[in-house]
């Protein structure tokens, strides 16, 4: 199956650039997504998560970045998952191109995958098409939000540090004008600038949960059917 989607993040673009290609740096914003081993050869593993129904479906994986050209912005990505009950798996490209549009960041993703077993009842009737659009609105949304807390703590960390320098004292000469010994008395530490508060540390992202997904497809298609304006279910 292939597939084309996009989303659009308000930042420069070789900030989007460096955040994307930073697996480790993103996973939290993949919903059911955990990274836990970074391997030799630049790949990452991890596990992935969904909720279906009153069971659990989790999956072993691998992501690694096949082509990162930063000159024009374009990223390969290839990941493949197998269920941990060996029932079933997938595994997909994609292709990720930047482009820049009056400050903001254009991301468009060009996807060929492959699934079967439990995954495979979401490609039905569309209905995969569909669940990815959500989870990448929600995904760029996290990212955006990401960015500007990443921005903000740099910001006031500069900010404490031009503070400190600017209430150190200056040097002064020993007591006496030099007399005596001549050595000049050793100035008092200047205070140490105090570090900006980092925002707190975010967790793996929760495991998708399959059936409130699908509903809240089925309440978005529904709503665009009878042409009145839908509200996924939260």
């Amino acid at each position: 199956m292939k597939m084309e989607q996009s989303f659009e993040v308000d930042a420069p673009i070789d900030e989007v650039w460096q955040a994307l290609i930073d697996i480790e740096r993103v996973a939290p914003c993949l919903p059911g997504a955990d990274i836990t081993e970074k391997s030799d050869d630049g790949s990452y593993k991890g596990t992935f998560t969904i909720k279906l129904g009153p069971t659990t479906a989790s999956y072993n994986g691998v992501l690694k970045i096949q082509e990162a050209d930063e000159a024009a912005h374009r990223a390969v990505l290839h990941a493949r998952g197998t269920d941990k009950r060996g029932q079933g798996g997938a595994t997909a490209t994609i292709v990720n191109t930047l482009t820049e549009r009056d400050g903001k960041t254009h991301v468009h993703a060009d996807t060929d995958f492959a699934i079967t077993g439990r995954l495979a009842r979401f490609g039905r009737a569309g209905m995969i098409e569909d669940i990815s659009n959500r989870l990448l609105r929600d995904f760029a949304t996290c990212l955006q939000s990401k960015l500007v807390r990443e921005q903000e703590t740099e910001v006031a960390t500069a900010t404490a540090a031009e503070a400190a320098e600017g209430s150190a004292p200056e040097q002064t000469a020993g007591a006496g004008g030099g007399a005596g010994n001549g050595a000049a008395s050793v100035p008092p530490r200047p205070p140490q600038p105090q570090a900006a508060q980092a925002p707190p540390s975010q967790e793996a992202a929760a495991p998708i949960n399959g059936v409130q997904l699908v509903l809240s497809v089925l309440y978005g298609r529904l709503a665009k059917l009878f042409n009145r304006p839908g509200r996924f279910f939260k």
